[in-house]
């Protein structure tokens, strides 16, 4: 198929599917606002899960020291990126104080999602740049949560900044559950279909 056939085959696809619902829009407004924090432990062992935990609590301690100037996504998203071999050294020395030897990589990313809850929140799939943390190997599961807008466990949860950071549309989706159980599938799916499409003319 001639590369202008393909073009436009992909385009009427992509096209339909963000015409399919507002809702996909939504979703993909609200992925360019927030920022994720992903925890990668080194095994599944109990032992590295705990770890996990317990650089977690450190790494949304010592977030809110300099989160808290933060206006918006980008100003958060560079904040944080300063910070960067901070959050690395307090990581290690969180470790090191749980006996362990461990490296850690932490790092700025975009990272796709699929849909996950969290507690009463829901994100839906999508794109979302990502504070991301991997505890030695980083082959054990994960924890993940929202530290802009400060949405985790035991962050000082300022409900007036987020409403400031997401529209009405948006709120809806973040407090929903099974109510949008199929669009949220229908969301996951465009980006399968996106992907696919990416992969065939490439």
């Amino acid at each position: 198929m001639k590369l202008i056939e393909k073009s436009l085959v992909s385009g009427l696809l992509l096209t339909f599917l963000l015409t399919l619902t507002g809702f996909a829009n939504n979703c993909e407004n609200l992925s360019t606002k927030v920022l994720r924090l992903h925890i990668l432990a080194n095994s599944d062992s109990a032992e590295d899960q705990a770890l996990k935990l317990n650089v977690r609590d450190k790494i949304i301690e010592k977030s809110g020291d300099f989160l808290n100037t933060a206006t918006d996504k980008a100003s958060a998203q560079s904040l944080t990126a300063e910070n960067l071999d901070n959050i690395r050294e307090i990581d290690e020395q969180e470790v090191q104080n749980r006996g362990y030897r461990y490296p850690v990589k932490v790092q700025m990313t975009k990272m796709y999602f699929p849909t996950r809850n969290y507690g009463n929140t829901t994100l839906p799939a999508g794109h979302y740049d990502t504070l991301r943390v991997l505890i030695g190997e980083g082959k054990g599961k994960n924890w993940w949560c929202v530290i802009f807008p400060q949405m985790c466990l035991g962050s000082a949860k300022n409900s007036a900044a987020i409403d400031s950071v997401f529209s009405n549309s948006e709120k809806k989706i973040i407090n929903s559950s099974e109510n949008y159980e199929i669009k949220f599938k229908v969301v996951e799916w465009f980006y399968a279909l996106k992907g696919a499409i990416y992969s065939w003319l490439n």
